[in-house]
């Protein structure tokens, strides 16, 4: 799990062939007085814990201590050391494709799984996305595997019942609840924030588990919490699931993800340019610089147009511009609206692939 420290006043803290599991007709998932009894039944056996080893290297504590220091009262090691780890991942397929995080397998040099029978496996990482912390694992040797289904996570709403399952701490198969807190969180871990916030409790060794809809399908995928002690004060974050299976379904393909791109800098709009617009705050993405040979130039966008949606989306502020361009696909074809000097405007682009490392 990604922690966040508090700072000062109140200041931010730090797919394969499937088969989904469906609900029996009729059962009452949605916070019922017995509680989510069923849903737990019928979701808990896909919820997997993840161990996994890394090595970590050598660090000469001579050159960190003061000159004089007598070293020979402590042994002192000088050789990379093994270290463990723990997380919580979930089935995607019947064949042993598992949805975890990136964070939880990266630098690993061994990866176990072990299901919720007991069943221990090697797995094998088909890939990572760093930009979104989300991972597939593969373990072999098993079949007919119990499958999740992933839920609408747009069709979300605050105040919306959901549950987590996960092993805080290697407590295996963890239950708890709690509603939607917020949608649509940036919590500045990366390019594409856009977080599902939940009071669910998550702790360390959730990272990687779903979070589910009342009807047990999962909506989002549990990775990061605010927090001034390392525990749960009721406010985590979740990658959104539409997000979680379009990036999955590219990993297990080849392990690599392919994004559109503009070839653009953005900023936000400032107050003054809002003002002369007429917008009571501001809102869209300016466009600061335009890169030669890229989409973008081809399809005639400028310096100083302001992009205001994307395939009639609304663009709110530079981060949403870039997640809805890194949303499509490349070579997609996308339907910009902007501003140009005060004046509405529409272009069609086709998007590149968006390089690994775009200026």
């Amino acid at each position: 799990m990604k922690y966040a420290a508090l700072k000062s006043t109140m200041a931010a803290v730090a797919l394969g062939a499937t088969t989904a599991l469906t609900l029996a007709p009729g059962t009452a998932l949605a916070a019922p007085a017995g509680g989510y009894v069923e849903l737990v039944k019928q979701v808990a056996p896909s919820v997997v814990l993840i161990e996994v080893t890394k090595v970590t290297e050598a660090v000469d504590l001579r050159r960190q201590m003061p000159q004089g220091f007598p070293f020979d009262r402590f042994e002192m090691p000088d050789t990379d050391r093994e270290v463990s780890g723990l997380g919580t991942g979930f089935i995607i397929s019947e064949d042993g494709q598992i949805v975890t995080n990136a964070h939880v397998i990266d630098g690993a040099t061994e990866v176990e799984v072990t299901l919720p029978d007991g069943r221990r496996f090697e797995g094998t990482v088909l890939g990572a996305d760093t930009a979104t912390d989300l991972a597939v694992i593969q373990i072999t040797g098993a079949d007919n595997l119990p499958v999740l289904q992933f839920g609408d996570s747009d069709a979300l709403e605050v105040g919306q019942d959901v549950v987590a399952i996960g092993n805080p701490f290697g407590l295996g198969n963890s239950v708890t609840s709690g509603i939607v807190s917020a949608l649509g969180r940036n919590i500045n871990s990366g390019p594409f924030d856009d977080f599902i916030q939940t009071d669910a409790a998550i702790n360390r060794g959730n990272s990687g588990g779903p979070l589910f809809d009342s009807d047990g399908n999962v909506v989002g995928v549990n990775t990061a919490i605010f927090s001034p002690s390392g525990g749960s004060v009721g406010i985590g974050f979740a990658v959104p699931s539409n997000l979680v299976e379009r990036v999955v379904t590219d990993l297990a393909d080849d392990g690599q993800i392919e994004r559109g791109w503009l070839g653009v800098r953005i900023q936000p709009m400032n107050d003054d340019v809002a003002m002369a617009l007429g917008y009571d705050t501001p809102t869209g993405a300016v466009i600061a610089d335009v890169t030669p040979d890229t989409p973008a130039q081809e399809a005639g966008l400028r310096r100083g147009d302001i992009v205001l949606s994307v395939n009639g989306e609304t663009v709110a502020d530079p981060s949403d511009l870039t997640r809805l361009i890194a949303s499509a696909l490349p070579w997609d074809t996308v339907t910009i609206d902007l501003k140009r000097g005060g004046q509405d405007q529409t272009l069609e682009i086709t998007l590149g692939l968006r390089p690994s490392n775009p200026t």
